[in-house]
């Protein structure tokens, strides 16, 4: 089993029975990745889900040496939500070891996130306010391995690294046909 299995539920009660369903389900990760160091499964119930079918949040994220895997999913129940982010997960990490079989890479993650759940508010009139942080320990990788770590943290949008090449912090995007773009930041 891991190291670190943490469990929290937002806005739900994650109950005994509940907590021993993940803790079996999230123990036959290691059968396809020994070097997992940390697991946290955030569970949510959303009121204000557009659909009755997308009430109920589960998301998973997955550390080790060499990488940080996510996956969030939304269902009916929340036994529905966390299997279906558990397959998403396994998949992940079937692709992840396919990648880096022969060993690639300094062992070292792009990022390493501290995750919170986006959950909408009823009240439109507030102040905005920040909804959501994340700290972000960046390591230097190169331009290939950004776009894979990308791929991996199910980032659609954007990436922040450090790019080991210029020694910059970068923004990888992705552009709206499908292409990727790149920001280097100067620091002064």
């Amino acid at each position: 089993m891991t190291n670190s299995l943490e469990i929290v539920g937002r806005e739900f009660e994650v109950t005994d029975h509940l907590r021993d369903y993940i803790t079996k389900k999230v123990a036959k990760l290691d059968r396809h990745l020994d070097s997992i160091d940390e697991i946290r499964v955030d569970l949510a119930y959303v009121k204000a889900a557009r659909s009755a079918a997308d009430r109920y949040v589960a998301q998973m994220t997955v550390r080790g040496k060499g990488f940080i895997m996510r996956s969030e999913e939304r269902a009916d129940d929340i036994r529905s939500a966390m299997d279906a982010a558990l397959d998403k997960l396994s998949r992940q990490i079937v692709h992840f070891k396919g990648k880096h079989s022969h060993g690639r890479g300094d062992g070292k993650s792009a990022a390493e996130v501290t995750p919170d759940l986006d959950l909408p508010t009823d009240e439109a009139d507030e102040l905005p306010v920040i909804a959501r942080r994340k700290k972000l320990n960046v390591v230097s990788i190169d331009e290939m391995e950004a776009i894979e770590q990308m791929k991996l943290l199910g980032h659609d949008n954007f990436f922040i690294f450090n790019n080991g090449k210029t020694g910059l912090v970068n923004v990888l995007y992705r552009r709206r046909d499908g292409t990727y773009g790149l920001i280097e930041l100067n620091q002064r």
